[in-house]
């Protein structure tokens, strides 16, 4: 089962004596940032395109426990990662740093492209002294975990340095993390829900005009007034790939091509001068000029659209606590994950055809971009053990390679509905 209260206690006590032990600091001076990690149960690969996603957060994340400095220092250490990270947030964070970093500090770039971020706008003149962790095993692995950290960071900054930022314009921050300083070509969707996420909704945002809202959904696992057959939990089912989206060529080749597809039909509907993302398109207009694009590229826009409509269907059926109906919409997202946007690895597409046959699943597809990590699911809550069973025994016969070096008891995990990041 998973831990309905993350971080516990425990966790919290434990990270604020470390920090303390670190820093030479009373422990009371600790604070903690908890930054969960994000689902995306329908919106898949369009958040790039200025298209309408769905997520939500799971009660599984990161820890950053950190006191301020004194001075401009930062000193971090993480429990996952080999090296310490110094710098002073007096010189400005430029992208040659990413390459000076040594292998062992790399993980370092994201609270380095946090104060890029913040400099932007914000005067920051006090470093912080802390440790970071994430949950074990989940690394790399399609819930965001880049987000979370990117988010983290920045609370931690914001909170040493006496900042009042709002939800909306650290989305925007941890968007030039990703874009700007390391180079990841993907949108808002991630950074949105950790930042924005209530417990028990789904929040739904359009990524061209920056609005959202949640959704409270009607059923939880916990709600025991609910229908036996619609409650839920989510099963998260790790693939065994890990590899950081920034050094994969695949998944920023994607989005270009989407924005191939859309100069293709803008300029075709006589728009040529809007910016080339889907979102400008009319879906008449696509429907109107689609056949003038190449395969790859209708396969791209096809996605685009039809992911679209299914998110569209996907809020009515969560309005109305039809989580089959919801789950079922999820399925056919990874489908055209696989056959449309074509982001699915061997191992990947393996484990979402598993997961679509598992006991009291209700819907699956892939979590992140798809060429590594995860694939996430809605299961029954009374079926949730025996669909992780199933699935943890199917996969390790198709893939015995990569489950072999797995620790097995993270191999699939069964999560709940998280809230939002904060600071503790």
């Amino acid at each position: 089962m998973g831990d309905m209260c993350w971080p516990s206690e425990f966790q919290l006590q434990e990270m604020r004596k470390q920090v303390s032990e670190l820093s030479g600091r009373d422990a009371k001076e600790v604070r903690v940032v908890v930054s969960p990690f994000r689902i995306c149960p329908l919106g898949a690969h369009i958040d790039h395109q200025g298209g309408v996603v769905s997520a939500m957060t799971i009660n599984k994340g990161v820890l950053l426990g950190f006191v301020p400095s004194v001075d401009s220092q930062v000193f971090l250490r993480s429990r996952q990662f080999k090296g310490d990270v110094r710098f002073s947030v007096d010189k400005v964070q430029s992208k040659a740093h990413l390459e000076q970093a040594t292998e062992d500090c790399q993980w370092g770039n994201y609270a380095r492209g946090a104060i890029y971020a913040l400099k932007t706008k914000q005067r920051i003149m006090k470093g912080i002294t802390g440790i970071i962790c994430g949950f074990d095993g989940l690394d790399s692995s399609g819930l965001s975990s880049s987000a979370a950290v990117g988010v983290a960071y920045l609370l931690a900054f914001e909170c040493a340095n006496n900042l009042n930022v709002s939800p909306l314009e650290n989305i925007e921050y941890d968007r030039l993390i990703e874009n700007e300083y390391l180079g990841l070509k993907n949108g808002i969707l991630d950074q949105s829900a950790v930042l924005l996420s209530s417990y028990g909704c789904l929040t739904c945002m359009n990524c061209k005009s920056k609005e959202y809202n949640l959704i409270p959904s009607p059923v939880l696992a916990t709600d025991q007034k609910a229908e036996k057959n619609d409650r839920y939990r989510i099963l998260i089912a790790f693939s065994g790939i890990q590899q950081c989206l920034t050094t994969n060529p695949g998944y920023n080749r994607r989005v270009s091509e989407c924005q191939e597809a859309a100069s293709v039909l803008l300029k075709a509907a006589g728009n040529k001068n809007l910016d080339p993302i889907l979102c400008n398109v009319p879906p008449e207009y696509y429907e109107a000029h689609k056949g003038e694009l190449d395969p790859h590229l209708a396969k791209r826009a096809e996605h685009y659209f039809s992911e679209n409509r299914r998110v569209r269907k996907g809020l009515e059926a969560w309005r109305a606590g039809n989580i089959p109906a919801f789950g079922k919409l999820m399925s056919e997202s990874g489908l055209s994950s696989i056959q449309n946007y074509e982001c699915g690895s061997p191992p990947l597409i393996h484990l979402y055809e598993i997961m679509v046959k598992a006991p009291g699943v209700y819907g699956t597809r892939f979590s992140g971009a798809g060429f590594r990590g995860c694939c996430l699911a809605f299961v029954d809550v009374d079926k949730a053990s025996e669909a992780a069973a199933f699935v943890k025994k199917e996969y390790c016969k198709l893939q015995p390679e990569l489950t072999g070096k797995m620790q097995e008891d993270k191999m699939v995990l069964i999560c709940d509905a998280g809230g939002c990041a904060c600071v503790v």
